[in-house]
């Protein structure tokens, strides 16, 4: 009887050592793919911004690599098992699981959408590509409310826009869903 039960602790405890290993891999699998997304943004922005050199097969590698990373591939990278410490995921990803999905799906629409412009980016930056005067969200903030334009058809939208649209997508489920890991 005694060997049954140690048979099954031990059982029990190399099971949870499994799982949290596997848990583990998740997170830092998750950490890498968040790493690289902020990196393609960031040279994305660096372009349009005139802080980086404008290069179409980098603009092209980084849209790829957002689009690559969002939707079903970001949601799929939050199993409820790995949310909370040691993890900045929130439990409450897991409570709102509609709402979370929802802005993984939508960032990873509009990223396809930036993706399909990048394949056919030109050789420089053109006005097509740029917001303009009249395309900057309410208040003249970047990251001001979404335009109805926005939501209709992001097609229609420059590759600029795009962006940040993503970044204003980021920065709302890292604000609901993010929490600081010390």
């Amino acid at each position: 009887m005694k060997r049954a039960a140690t048979s099954a602790m031990l059982a029990l405890a190399c099971t949870s050592a499994l799982a949290a290993a596997a848990g583990d891999a998740i997170v830092t699998t998750r950490q890498a793919s968040m790493k690289e997304m902020a990196a393609a943004a960031k040279t994305i922005a660096g372009m349009f911004d005139g802080k980086l050199a404008y290069d179409a097969v980098a603009f092209k590698a980084a849209a790829k690599t957002l689009r690559a990373r969002t939707g079903p591939a970001l949601i799929a990278e939050f199993p409820s098992t790995t949310l909370g410490a040691p993890s900045g995921a929130k439990p409450e990803i897991e409570y709102a699981r509609p709402e979370f999905e929802a802005l993984a799906r939508h960032i990873g629409t509009l990223s396809g959408v930036l993706a399909a412009k990048a394949e056919r980016a030109p050789a420089g930056i053109t006005d097509d590509m740029r917001m303009g005067s009249g395309l900057v969200m309410g208040g003249g903030s970047l990251l001001g409310k979404r335009s109805g334009a926005a939501e209709a058809d992001p097609a229609k939208l420059p590759a600029e826009h795009l962006l940040h649209l993503i970044l204003q997508d980021c920065s709302s489920c890292h604000s609901k869903f993010r929490q600081k890991v010390e």
